[in-house]
């Protein structure tokens, strides 16, 4: 009897595991670009250098809501995108 106790335990332990890890939504961080990328991707995807908005964020931002910032203006200033790069927020789409 004891043997089924455990044995259920360790069952219930691996399928929560599993499907917690089935649960990872997109828009989770990824990985933490160097500043050279970081700074390669603000290039491409701001030209003019000012602020990358939500239209133009869906190839290089993971989460905009995240990345924009606690303003949440439906713009991603320079500094914006610095910080979101250091968390994995942002894509490096050049490969």
């Amino acid at each position: 009897m004891t043997k089924l106790f455990v044995l259920a335990g360790v069952a219930l332990l691996l399928v929560s595991g599993t499907a917690t890890a089935a649960t990872m939504s997109s828009g989770r961080p990824s990985a933490v670009l160097t500043k050279k990328q970081c700074k390669t991707v603000w290039n491409a995807a701001v030209p003019d250098g000012r602020y990358l908005d939500r239209a133009n964020a869906a190839p290089f931002i993971v989460n905009f809501k995240l990345a924009d910032g606690p303003d949440q203006d439906g713009q991603i200033s320079k500094r914006e995108f610095k910080k979101a790069c250091k968390k994995g927020l942002v894509k490096y789409p050049f490969r």
